[in-house]
């Protein structure tokens, strides 16, 4: 416990010499006593200098860069929750820099020799210097013996001790916003406890390159017979939680436009397939690459396109497809009623609301848009919109929606940058037009129908059982004795616990730390 008060101790000290208080001040204006404790904290430490110019989300991109892994990441996470923290701080955060200097080459060989052993290790004839270097992990390239072949492969390895360092600091932090939020009332509605619980488990999931492994290999199995889009082969024999060994991408990154000019490769066609690819893992596969910037996309001499870096992925089920589809090919129809029909079929907006009204606060989304030239309208952009007319109908947020949405921004971004004369829609048409067709046509309704009856089928042998339960389930429930409250935020509950463990001892342990600080600085 006194490890985790002295931990917070250290971050509030290095939150407060870095800059980033002054700069989060800048931005929303903190309680008196808040800020007097971080000026108490940085008493006897030289303070960070930023650039007075920059604007203040750009000042704070500087401040978290400098105090390393856990508060890039959570820089990086707040990016994506412009519900908490306002779309102009979160667009400031999306420019975030996750740039660290690289470890030993000697570290590196280490660890990859403990993790995959001496035998496969002996398999490793190469290994280069460090090629890229990022908060949690760095990249080399390397040569290994595979079925009889050499290949060239990247390996991507976690910092040593990372995860430990993470969650020690991110304990610290749970206590901090605990204490926040019981301290200043008009803390809560930051969600602070709920922001870092998020993180953890987002970045645990990040720790271990298995699941990244997982993932790129699932693209690979969906989009292995997409001409022009080549996932890079995962090397299992290599690959552990701490290390990730992919094929090594011979091509030209895809914002080198001139480079690719020289290979002869069709930046109009490049933009259209890089478009057509997305939507397809998005709405075919409802398992998409969530991170398409264009330093993680490069192109190879015949004009294929090759994603890297599979940390971020979204996964939308097949009501949400389907409900994506239909909008988004609603909008390009102008069809406003159709669109609105969807969102009450799908449940996402109250049965009680107007369909009429909720279809006029559509058309006034999509008509400004229409006004435009065809080719500079955004799908992204329209599904943002979207987005925020349809909170005032009480639609619940969906997360996958979200993180489609941003990523088809970027995606478009990068297609228009290629060619600005894209025209999104008309690219986009087929894809739409084409699954819709496959969801609604006789065969889908066929199979439908055959996989419906078979799971009947399979179930009446264990129906007089079934019954037994739900019969058994209904007592329970009568005599007060089964809580069907119990959702999905278990784990977060576990952790309010935790830190409500700590509440008698935070005032002696706060004491504590003071003295020890006086006497050592």
């Amino acid at each position: 416990m006194f490890k985790r008060v002295f931990k917070l101790f250290q971050i509030a000290r290095k939150l407060s010499t870095s800059g980033a208080i002054d700069t989060i001040n800048e931005i929303h204006v903190l309680p008196t006593s808040l800020k007097l404790f971080f000026d108490l904290i940085s008493l006897g430490s030289n303070t960070s200098l930023i650039n007075r110019q920059l604007q203040p989300g750009e000042k704070l991109c500087v401040a978290l860069q400098g105090m390393g892994t856990t508060f890039i990441k959570l820089g990086q996470f707040l990016a994506t929750r412009p519900d908490i923290i306002g779309e102009e701080l979160a667009k400031s955060l999306e420019k975030l820099q996750d740039k660290v200097p690289a470890f030993d080459l000697y570290d590196a060989k280490k660890i990859i020799k403990n993790e995959i052993g001496e035998n496969f290790f002996k398999e490793i004839t190469e290994i280069s210097e460090p090629i890229a270097a990022a908060s949690i992990a760095q990249v080399h390239f390397a040569k290994i013996k595979y079925s009889g072949q050499e290949k060239q492969v990247a390996i991507k390895i976690l910092r040593p001790d990372i995860e430990r360092l993470f969650n020690e600091e991110l304990d610290a932090l749970m206590l901090f916003a605990y204490i926040v939020e019981n301290t200043f009332s008009k803390a809560k509605r930051l969600k602070l406890i709920e922001v870092v619980h998020l993180l953890r488990e987002i970045t645990n999931i990040e720790m271990d390159l298995r699941f990244e492994a997982a993932a790129a290999n699932e693209l690979y199995e969906n989009t292995k017979d997409d001409l022009g889009f080549n996932v890079p082969q995962i090397y299992w024999n290599y690959t552990t939680k701490k290390i990730l060994t992919l094929d090594k991408v011979e091509g030209v990154s895809i914002r080198e436009h001139q480079k690719l000019k020289e290979l002869g490769v069709d930046l109009k066609k490049l933009a259209e397939n890089l478009i057509q690819f997305f939507l397809k893992q998005a709405v075919r596969d409802g398992f998409f690459h969530g991170d398409m910037h264009q330093g993680n996309l490069f192109v190879d001499k015949k004009g294929n396109i090759i994603p890297v870096d599979f940390g971020i992925m979204g996964r939308l089920d097949k009501s949400n497809r389907k409900f994506l589809a239909e909008i988004l090919y609603g909008f390009i129809q102008r069809d406003y009623v159709k669109v609105a029909e969807v969102h009450f079929q799908a449940g996402l907006v109250p049965q009680d609301a107007s369909k009429e009204e909720f279809a006029q606060a559509l058309r006034s989304v999509g008509e400004p848009i229409f006004g435009q030239s065809i080719k500079d309208i955004s799908g992204g952009n329209l599904l943002a919109q979207l987005f925020e007319i349809t909170e005032k109908f009480n639609m619940a947020t969906q997360p996958p929606l979200l993180l489609l949405q941003k990523t088809m921004v970027v995606v478009e971004g990068v297609a228009r940058k290629l060619y600005p004369e894209t025209n999104i829609w008309e690219v986009s048409r087929p894809v739409l037009e084409n699954w819709l067709q496959n969801i609604k046509g006789p065969k889908s309704t066929i199979n439908k129908a055959l996989n419906t009856s078979s799971e009947i089928l399979k179930r009446i042998p264990d129906l007089p059982e079934l019954m037994d339960r739900a019969d058994y389930a209904l007592k329970l429930m009568a005599e007060g004795k089964l809580n069907l409250a119990i959702g999905s935020n278990k784990n977060l509950e576990v952790e309010r616990i935790k830190i409500k463990n700590f509440k008698n001892n935070i005032v002696i342990s706060f004491f504590g730390i003071v003295i020890v600080f006086l006497l050592v600085f």
